[in-house]
């Protein structure tokens, strides 16, 4: 398939995949009609809970997020496996190739296609393997095969290496401190493609983002498992959803190196850890955004390469932490 392709066309691929499973569910509780805190610090001073009233239990079905193996393919050398949902994966390869520093621009992205394994044949036709692969039917998987022009594919075997990842951390299989702590001196103080200083994102403007966002993100809202990535462009929320913060914010890349689309300001669902402001300083994004508390470490490094930082942005406050300017 050719990456000029519609991307209509290019989402069909994914998007009959599931993202969410029903599954059989036993929930305990405790009726709120009885006098429960009653009876469970009583029975705490006496030492037992077994005398507080029996419980109740309501048996459903339950959405749960899907979690499918990616299979990263590089000019047929096997790079990198990702935990993650299985949507939108066009742009989950471009932005993890952008992280990974593979590629510059999308147009260094020739040809791609996906691939999703259901069964022993399938397996088959990607392994060399002579061990049995019938364990993988336990797994969604699914193999993007990415073709990169020749200077690419230097860098690829220059690495040479594979990569295991895992959902909830962007580094793991990573070996030797300077990948995983890469160099970014040339992106000091050019975290902005614009012409002009881009401007502290106000209270009203985040507060606005996040109540889009707390509207779209359907499969948060049916599974609780989910974290997003999100920005406006020309008036328009865009909006990605992955069970890995690092694949939501690498799909948003995605979406930005296709689009051309110079965005302000990121906003996460998620805590904001180092990983995310690595990827966010080579996109040269301005502000970055979460839900929840940055690390000390992604603050130190936000500051040093002029990346805007803010967390818990709640229903009514958000913190600053670099990147701040009383005058602006």
């Amino acid at each position: 398939m050719s990456i000029d392709t519609d991307l209509e066309t290019a989402r069909a691929l994914t998007s009959v995949s599931p993202l969410s499973r029903h599954h059989l569910t036993h929930k305990h509780y405790y009726s709120k009609t009885k006098n429960t805190k009653n009876n469970f610090d009583e029975s705490l001073s006496a030492g037992s809970i077994s005398a507080i009233d029996e419980f109740d239990i309501d048996s459903q079905q339950a959405s749960l997020a899907v979690e499918a193996a990616v299979s990263i393919v590089i000019n047929g050398i096997h790079y990198a496996v990702l935990m993650a949902s299985p949507q939108q994966l066009e742009y989950l390869a471009v932005g993890f190739l952008f992280s990974e520093g593979l590629i510059d621009h999308s147009r260094d992205l020739l040809d791609w296609d996906v691939t999703q394994l259901t069964d022993s044949a399938s397996f088959a036709a990607f392994s060399d393997s002579t061990q049995s692969l019938e364990h993988l039917l336990d797994y969604d998987i699914y193999v993007v095969e990415l073709v990169l022009n020749q200077r690419c594919h230097q860098r690829i075997q220059a690495q040479k290496r594979q990569l295991a990842g895992r959902t909830g951390c962007g580094m793991c299989g990573i070996t030797g401190l300077a990948q995983a702590l890469p160099d970014l001196s040339a992106y000091q103080g050019s975290v902005t493609s614009h012409s002009k200083p881009s401007l502290r994102p106000e209270l009203d403007t985040l507060l606005a983002i996040r109540a889009k966002i707390d509207m779209a993100q359907h499969t948060h809202q049916l599974t609780g498992a989910v974290h997003a990535a999100a920005t406006v462009y020309e008036g328009q929320l865009y909006l990605f959803e992955d069970v890995g913060r690092h694949n939501a914010l690498d799909k948003l890349i995605g979406w930005q190196l296709r689009q051309k689309a110079d965005i302000d300001c990121v906003v996460m669902t998620s805590r904001l850890s180092i990983e995310l402001v690595q990827k966010s300083i080579r996109m040269r994004l301005p502000w970055l955004v979460g839900m929840s508390a940055p690390t000390s470490t992604a603050v130190r490094v936000a500051e040093r390469y002029g990346l805007g930082l803010a967390g818990f942005l709640r229903q009514d406050r958000v913190t600053y932490y670099a990147g701040y300017d009383t005058s602006k």
